[in-house]
């Protein structure tokens, strides 16, 4: 939204006897609120505005305090291939590539240095790179694109 644009509507809440004011133009939204000159009465409680965004259930699989200790299935923290491991640094969504119809930023067998992106994690709509750690061969990818993590959970194993 252009700030122009805001900017009138700053000077239209403010000329006119409203509290707040919410305009939508396609994806963008802009929403203005006021408090009176003098505050909020200390009888009167100040409004609540909340929004929810509704999203499906996903059933995740329950771990026993063994599996939950180790970041993963006991059997998982064996299967680990050699090397150094790349663990999620927050909760989302993984990704494998920039876009859906783009390639994926790395595949096994790939030569990698350090700093280079390996993936993307989605979190509150913010899209984080995760790079390598570490120079080497990507050895294993653990997580498919999509997928929800989990903090610390082993993405990449670099060798």
């Amino acid at each position: 939204m252009d700030l122009r644009k805001i900017k009138k509507l700053i000077d239209l809440l403010e000329e006119s006897n409203l509290a707040e004011i919410e305009i939508k133009e396609g994806e963008e939204s802009v929403r203005l609120a006021r408090v009176p000159k003098g505050g909020y009465p200390m009888t009167q409680a100040a409004p609540a505005v909340m929004q929810v965004e509704a999203r499906p259930a996903v059933p995740m699989p329950m771990q026993s305090p063994v599996e939950a200790a180790t970041g993963g299935s006991a059997k998982a923290g064996a299967a680990l291939p050699e090397g150094h491991v790349v663990r999620a640094p927050m909760v989302g969504t993984f990704y494998t590539s920039p876009a859906p119809d783009k390639p994926a930023f790395v595949s096994v067998g790939q030569a990698v240095k350090a700093g280079e992106t390996l993936a993307i994690i989605e979190a509150m709509k913010m899209f984080n790179p995760i790079e390598a750690d570490v120079s080497g061969t990507v050895v294993a990818i653990l997580c498919e694109s999509g997928q929800p993590i989990e903090f610390d959970q082993p993405l990449f194993v670099i060798g």
